[in-house]
């Protein structure tokens, strides 16, 4: 397995729609690989292929889904994402802080829906669908939205936006050419 750098923010092939995975073979199932080794080096809970430079509709996920009580592993490649509305409220700064392993060491509160299914191939092109709802909701939209060519920060309502505008001329989030190393560069989010 090879662990990917992780590109940031400004990079060129976050910022478009990736197209669609049409082959399902052993070039597919080593990115898969790298992509969870990549993930856990990076103590994320969810990694889509753009974040390490391939444009392609995929994404993995590892993390504890705390309202079901498990653990969950997976792959979609080619998904569709179905939510619950989204509540128009202003975001809670404590409970809907969101952070991205293409914009490291920053987090802003953004409103998602409570409730998704996702449906998708896997890594060898077999259906695959999750029902999940909470903070595991919350990590399936990131990753989606990814693969359509959004960071959670183009979300934001204006209050953060303007917060994040700031933040991202502070750190240089403006260029693309930026990138870092799981497992090697310290870690932005203090894990």
């Amino acid at each position: 397995m090879t662990v990917h750098p992780i590109v940031v923010y400004g990079e060129p092939v976050l910022h478009r729609k990736a197209e669609p995975v049409t082959d399902f073979d052993d070039a597919l199932r080593t990115l898969v690989s790298d992509m969870f080794e990549t993930l856990k080096l990076s103590n994320g809970v969810g990694l889509a292929a753009p974040q390490i430079g391939v444009g392609k509709q995929i994404f993995v996920y590892d993390a504890d889904d705390e309202v079901a009580g498990v653990r969950r592993r997976g792959v979609f490649a080619n998904p569709i994402l179905v939510g619950s509305k989204v509540p128009t409220e202003r975001p809670d700064p404590y409970d809907e802080s969101e952070g991205c392993l293409s914009v490291p060491g920053l987090d802003f509160p953004l409103k998602r829906a409570h409730k998704v299914t996702v449906n998708g191939q896997n890594e060898f092109g077999e259906p695959v669908s999750l029902s999940v709802e909470g903070w595991f909701a919350r990590i399936m939209q990131h990753e989606y939205d990814h693969l359509q060519g959004y960071l959670y920060v183009d979300k934001l309502d204006a209050k953060w936006t303007k917060k994040w505008k700031k933040a991202q001329r502070e750190r240089g989030y403006t260029e693309p050419g930026k990138s870092w190393m799981p497992g090697e560069d310290e870690d932005p989010f203090g894990h």
